[in-house]
């Protein structure tokens, strides 16, 4: 669960972004600006990285209405075993997925992002889950997602083989997960996977 003050600055944060964007009066816009400070001030200190850091990771900042991010993640399920990705940049184990691209749909999105991160040709068969980040037990963040979590269907035999961002790929059983990587996946996000799976006529899980 997100510590209070992180969600009470990023709070902050989105509302100095919209009002920056709406603003016409210059006194309102100082004002707008001196929270932004506040607010990244704040983030900085929560997260011990550089002021620089943070306002590098909002790059739409003041350009519209703040929004949360969007976060897709597939579940591909064969013989009890999930598949996983092994991530360059921490070394550990995740559902593919990331960042969803402008441009497609969310089901586009993780068919995307199974080919390029595990070299597999995917259809988003069900919705299983839409969770939202900061109220779970992921590392926590200072910016805000939604995490869109999808049941796939294998669409040819090739793979699995890395991508670029990944360093290894393979099938897990749920009692025999490796470390994951836990700023993208939690375990119990896998286990959702598995009931889904298991049962799917079954409610989508969202917050």
């Amino acid at each position: 669960m997100e510590n209070t003050w992180l969600s009470h600055a990023k709070q902050l944060q989105a509302i100095a972004s919209t009002g920056l964007h709406f603003c016409k009066n210059e006194f309102d816009r100082e004002r707008y600006l001196q929270i932004a400070e506040i607010a990244n001030t704040m983030l900085c200190e929560l997260a011990t990285v550089p002021l620089t850091r943070i306002e590098g990771l909002v790059s739409d900042f003041a350009k519209g209405y703040a929004t949360p991010k969007v976060d897709v993640r597939g579940a591909l399920i064969e013989n009890q075993k999930i598949l996983l990705v092994r991530e360059k940049s921490d070394q550990l184990w995740t559902l593919p997925g990331g960042f969803a691209d402008v441009g497609f749909s969310a089901g586009e999105n993780i068919a995307k992002e199974f080919i390029e991160e595990a070299g597999i040709r995917v259809s988003p068969g069900a919705l299983y889950g839409i969770r939202h980040k900061a109220k779970h037990e992921y590392i926590q963040d200072v910016r805000d997602f939604y995490k869109i979590f999808f049941i796939c269907n294998r669409l040819n035999n090739s793979g699995p083989k890395c991508g670029n961002e990944t360093i290894d790929v393979d099938f897990f059983a749920l009692d025999a997960l490796p470390p994951l990587s836990k700023g993208r996946v939690i375990e119990e996000d896998i286990q959702l996977a598995f009931s889904f799976k298991q049962s799917p006529s079954s409610l989508i899980f969202f917050d």
